[in-house]
């Protein structure tokens, strides 16, 4: 058969009553072809016989016999769909399946809202070529059509009530939403559609807060675990160290009083040899005694009687003693001795462990040369400042330190905390801190916290101050040749640092730091002595204790 004759032939095989290819088609006396089984059960059904497509009426039930022609065409049609349908994708979970399909669904095409059902390839074919089935409203596929259905008028929702916010047919504005602000359900879709992406960009908006907030956790964690580790390892060092000097005190005390007890067993051993050393010759002269006494020879006693009669050679012994040394306040002496120098190491070590942690807040500082005076060299890194005695001819621009020899760092800090370091060795003078950014730059300048400066000094090789106002003098232990600049802006707190010594030299306190702040410096004056640069050193970021 033709591909024409079939299209042709496809609205004839179908019944009107199960919408399917003929099955033992009947044929009534109007014309009009049926399912045999779905007339008798028509019938069956109704009151009385009549043709269900134009309504003729039958005064009696018919012996109805199947036409054999209209059957041949129905299988060979059924022949030639099922050929097409083995394309059809089987219904998988999720997906819409053919209300029509007896045994295995397959995937639905579309959706009929006036019949209700949803249709395959194959069972989707009469409403697209049956000119009835044509008028029928189609859709994508979806599930409970029923809940497409007016349950009132049983009619499609197609429009939207914006006054009962809900969905309803043609005739719901006439009869049950009288007066209501009713508007096309395509109308509601695009402003719901539009509120719905808005809805999305702020969910979108909410999620990336939300990881850059986890991110932002993780990265607490991450210096929350660094910082411990960072406080546990000089915790166990600080500790350890205790532990070995408690061990050193406690070996000192052992073997302080272990040496007296030798002293003592060494002196009365000695005592002891000698005075068994006199017994033996005082046992020996004892017996040549009685063996003189006893002598019956007159001549021998007399011979020998005056030497035997002679005082033995002997140590008076009655003022020799031996006084047990006193131990008595060995130990509190050796816990005081001791007490003083865990002081002393506590306060080393407090200071190694708080030198470490400031360290970690190093930055990379350079020299700004538009604020140097002209009378200092830098380096071409922007790393050391030396005084010459020849000005360099520079524009005197306002940032320019004139005539004071000073020099600020390119870096400028309004929050946080950080640490910078500078070798001053074989230097006589030099001035180091920081300094607020209207700092003054001309004229005579008294460094002082007042004016926007916190800083220290050396002077005359060997005198060192912080500059709170007046000089106030340091009294240090040794010599720094790399002092570390520790500030935490919000604290207010400006702390110097012996770095090699790791001692804490000042600390400035309750700072009013309300502008940005730069690293200060000043090699002072060369003079012939001080000819040594300030270097700006790297910061090595590794723990370390000197024992």
């Amino acid at each position: 058969m033709s591909a024409t004759s079939c299209v042709l032939t496809e609205e004839q095989l179908l019944c009107c009553i199960c919408l399917e290819v003929f099955t033992d088609p009947v044929t009534l006396p109007c014309g009009h072809n049926f399912c045999k089984s779905c007339i008798m059960q028509h019938w069956d059904s109704a009151s009385q016989c009549q043709c269900p497509s134009c309504k003729e009426p039958f005064y009696k039930r018919l012996d109805l016999r199947v036409n054999t022609f209209i059957s041949e065409m129905a299988a060979q049609f059924r022949q030639s769909a099922g050929k097409s349908s083995s394309d059809q994708q089987v219904a998988k979970p999720g997906e819409v399946p053919c209300d029509i399909c007896t045994e295995t669904k397959m995937k639905a095409l579309r959706s009929c809202l006036v019949c209700l059902a949803s249709y395959c390839e194959s069972h989707l074919k009469p409403h697209l070529t049956a000119s009835r089935l044509k008028r029928h409203q189609l859709t994508d596929p979806v599930e409970n059509l029923e809940g497409r259905m007016c349950t009132i008028h049983d009619k499609p929702l197609e429009l939207f009530c914006k006054t009962d916010r809900t969905c309803v047919c043609m005739l719901c504005p006439v009869l049950d939403h009288k007066l209501h602000e009713v508007i096309p359900l395509k109308e509601e879709f695009e402003r719901k559609k539009v509120e719905l992406g808005k809805r999305e960009a702020e969910i979108h908006r909410m999620i990336q807060e939300r990881r850059l907030k986890i991110q932002d956790f993780k990265h607490s964690a991450k210096l929350s675990k660094e910082a411990a580790d960072r406080e546990l390892a000089d915790g166990v060092q600080v500790f350890t160290t205790l532990m070995q000097s408690l061990e050193q005190a406690q070996d000192e005390l052992i073997r302080m009083i272990g040496e007296k007890q030798k002293a003592t067993e060494k002196k009365a051993k000695g005592f002891i040899q000698e005075l068994e050393q006199e017994i033996s010759e005082l046992m020996r002269r004892r017996a040549e005694v009685e063996r003189l006494s006893c002598s019956k020879d007159q001549l021998h006693f007399l011979q020998n009687f005056s030497s035997l009669n002679a005082a033995p050679t002997t140590k008076d012994w009655a003022e020799v003693s031996i006084c047990p040394p006193s131990y008595e306040g060995t130990v509190k002496k050796a816990v005081d001795q001791l007490e003083e120098t865990f002081c002393k190491e506590m306060r080393k070590l407090l200071h190694e462990a708080e030198l470490n942690r400031v360290r970690q807040f190093a930055v990379d500082v350079t020299l700004d040369p538009d604020t140097a005076h002209p009378a200092l060299n830098l380096s071409d890194d922007g790393k050391q400042v030396r005084h010459v005695d020849v000005k360099k001819n520079l524009p005197d621009n306002p940032e320019r330190f004139n005539p004071s020899c000073c020099v600020l760092g390119k870096q400028s800090f309004s929050s946080g905390r950080f640490y910078f370091e500078a070798e001053v060795k074989g230097k006589t003078r030099w001035t180091l801190g920081v300094a607020k950014k209207s700092t003054k730059r001309k004229g005579i300048i008294p460094l002082c916290p007042e004016n926007g400066q916190w800083t220290m000094w050396l002077k005359n090789a060997d005198e060192y101050a912080a500059l709170v106002g007046s000089p106030l003098h340091l009294s240090l232990n040794s010599k720094p040749e790399k002092v570390g600049v520790f500030v935490d802006y919000e604290e207010g707190l400006v702390s110097f640092y012996d770095v090699d010594a790791a001692d804490l030299l000042y600390s400035f306190t309750g700072c009013s730091f309300n502008e940005e702040i730069y690293p200060f410096f000043s090699p002072g004056l060369n003079g012939g002595t001080n000819s040594a640069p300030v270097i700006i050193s790297p910061v090595n970021h590794t723990h370390f204790y000197k024992r």
